[in-house]
């Protein structure tokens, strides 16, 4: 099936090299553009495109009044197109919040290049907002080179070898059908970490989660958030200002600390060593994330063993899925998002499917359940 995309910016420049570039995707056509968020507002009523890409700044009506509009008048998949600012990154937390379901960086110089790797991404991109708005839905396919595998320091978990705590949900071999989630009535969760992994519809699942979060929380946390280098420091400010725990991006040297939530810093990975020190590294181009769930999770494993609470949230692709499985060989928790309220089911599905979820929740049930459970 063509996915039709209506382009929505005020450069006719842009307009017209997106356009040639996604006429040139074989399963991607042009609906038709605007050059205002009041005439993106029109004519997503009159075209019905499967997926809008949007800038910010316009004459008229800007991009996130938009974005509130249509979602709110004729929900429709929104990619934001964004500046790799402090401003930009704002901006674009914004737009998601007001409904955009991912974002790209604008680059006018990258454009004017073609460049065959902008092509890719934005042929990804696309394909999976336009996932994301025909729920329930197959996730796209997309090749990425994985993370290196990290070699657990025991044997590799297995169903037969899970410590005797309760039966993993189970998933059927369909992303089609929700795995049903253990009944469990637990009422303590015994850790000394919460490790929260998550990607495509994140920012605003953490801000859903963490803003329920009691200010004296007794434990720390870490939280990894497929996102650039640009943006994060942005990200913390925005969830440190709407949450009563304290929330930061993570330094190198830093330690953690009760009700003091860290943000593995974009484009570098999280670790996580003895005496519960941060140390950032710079990101391997061999590994597709950065930062990356597997391998934060993995240095918990390995420095916390079963005392993790593990979430896994709303997410493209199947990070954090190897390092769930270090982590429940050292018996830690594995909780995951379910797929209803996902705005990609693609990371908690994977945790799932091999068996390794404790527990499959909504969205709104994560936050005041890890409140109630960690002690």
């Amino acid at each position: 099936m063509t996915v039709s995309v209506l382009i929505v910016d005020d450069s006719s420049f842009f307009r017209r090299r997106l356009a040639e570039m996604i006429t040139s995707i074989d399963g991607l056509k042009v609906a038709g553009t605007a050059t205002n968020g009041q005439e993106a507002v029109d004519l997503v009523k009159k075209l019905k495109p499967d997926v809008v890409t949007m800038d910010y700044e316009m004459p008229v009506m800007d991009g996130i009044t938009a974005i509130r509009i249509i979602m709110n008048e004729s929900p429709t998949p929104i990619l934001m197109f964004s500046s790799l600012t402090y401003e930009g990154a704002r901006v674009t937390l914004d737009s998601l919040e007001a409904g955009a379901i991912d974002f790209l960086p604008k680059n006018f110089s990258e454009i004017s290049n073609n460049s065959a790797q902008l092509k890719k991404r934005l042929a990804e991109s696309i394909l999976r907002v336009a996932s994301a708005g025909k729920k329930p839905s197959v996730v796209p396919v997309v090749k990425t080179v994985a993370a290196p595998k990290i070699q657990p320091r025991v044997a590799p978990f297995t169903p037969s070898s899970s410590p005797a705590r309760s039966r993993p949900a189970q998933a059927t071999n369909t992303s089609h059908t929700e795995p049903v989630p253990t009944k469990r009535a637990v009422s303590n969760v015994p850790c000394d970490l919460v490790a929260i992994g998550t990607s495509t519809g994140g920012p605003v699942a953490l801000q859903k989660v963490l803003s329920v979060l009691p200010a004296k929380f007794p434990k720390p946390l870490v939280l990894i958030q497929h996102m650039p280098s640009t943006f994060t420091a942005a990200f913390a400010e925005r969830l440190n200002s709407l949450c009563k725990i304290t929330v930061k991006e993570a330094c190198d040297g830093d330690v953690l600390k009760n009700g003091v939530a860290l943000l593995a810093p974009g484009g570098k990975q999280l670790i996580i060593s003895k005496g519960g020190r941060i140390k950032i590294l710079p990101g391997d181009d061999r590994v597709n994330y950065k930062p990356c769930v597997d391998i934060t999770f993995a240095s918990a494993a390995n420095v916390y063993a079963d005392k993790v609470l593990a979430i896994i949230l709303t997410g493209m692709g199947s990070d954090g899925c190897e390092g769930a499985k270090l982590l429940k060989s050292k018996g830690a928790v594995i909780w995951g998002q379910d797929q209803q309220t996902s705005v990609i089911y693609g990371m908690p599905m994977a945790v799932a499917k091999a068996q390794l979820t404790d527990e499959v929740l909504p969205l709104e049930q994560i936050g005041p359940r890890i409140a109630k459970v960690v002690h």
